[in-house]
């Protein structure tokens, strides 16, 4: 065999043991992802249907303490990753999601079932394929994340404005707006993280605590996606 022959077969055999790395590490982070989403919605079923727990939250002031601990995990998880161990960074996506499910199972009782779980499933299937389009293209998503990380603050900002105007027509926008934000987001974070795979050896302590951060990431993307598809597609009970 010649050495241009010999090269090219480690090369060919190197590549196909990092693909497999990176495939590897983006099943850990699908894997996680589902796991926050069947505890959220688990949760927000659980709550829905206990008329106590619902009064605690939502009319006894809970859900503003539930708010604020969601908030918080948010804001310091990256900041805490590398100081954490792998438990107790996966505890605290598992936490979040829990406290999510608390605060979104208002939405059980403003939609019917079916709606929800339509939508749920068209969330699914449009996350899957901006997903898998955000993992396959040799195309840069860098200008598509700035643009919808700016879009995110608009409606952040609009969202607190129409808080105090009550607008329905801005709320309309916004959930629009929202749709195209969280799309965009979903191939952009997904990119992202295809590139951050080696960050650490593989199956290391750092590498799965980067898969547990882009689970968090695509959990969020999916979470907000519903949350605004819902408001087009949501049938609200009589």
């Amino acid at each position: 065999m010649s050495n241009f022959d010999a090269e090219s077969v480690l090369h060919s055999t190197e590549y196909q043991q990092e693909l497999a790395v990176q495939r590897t590490f983006m099943a850990r982070v699908y894997g996680w992802m589902t796991i926050g989403l069947l505890a959220t919605a688990f949760t927000a079923l659980v709550v829905a249907s206990s008329p106590e727990l619902i009064k605690m939250l939502f009319v006894s002031g809970g859900f503003w303490v539930l708010v604020i601990a969601e908030l918080t995990i948010a804001f310091t998880f990256q900041l805490a990753l590398r100081r954490v161990s792998v438990p107790v960074a996966a505890a605290m996506f598992i936490v979040y999601s829990v406290l999510t499910g608390a605060t979104i199972s208002v939405i059980l009782l403003i939609y019917t079932m079916s709606s929800v779980a339509a939508t749920f499933f068209i969330t699914a299937g449009m996350f899957a394929g901006v997903s898998a389009y955000g993992y396959v293209t040799k195309r840069s998503l860098a200008s598509v994340g700035s643009f919808c990380m700016m879009g995110l603050w608009g409606i952040i900002i609009a969202s607190v404005v129409n808080f105090f105007i009550g607008s329905s027509g801005m709320d309309w926008i916004i959930s629009f707006i929202g749709v195209i934000v969280f799309t965009g987001l979903a191939a952009y974070d997904t990119q992202k993280l295809k590139q951050a795979y080696a960050e650490g050896e593989a199956g290391s302590a750092m590498n799965r605590k980067v898969a547990l951060l882009g689970a968090f990431a695509l959990y969020l993307d999916f979470i907000n996606l519903f949350l605004f598809l819902l408001r087009f597609l949501g049938n609200r009970r009589d």
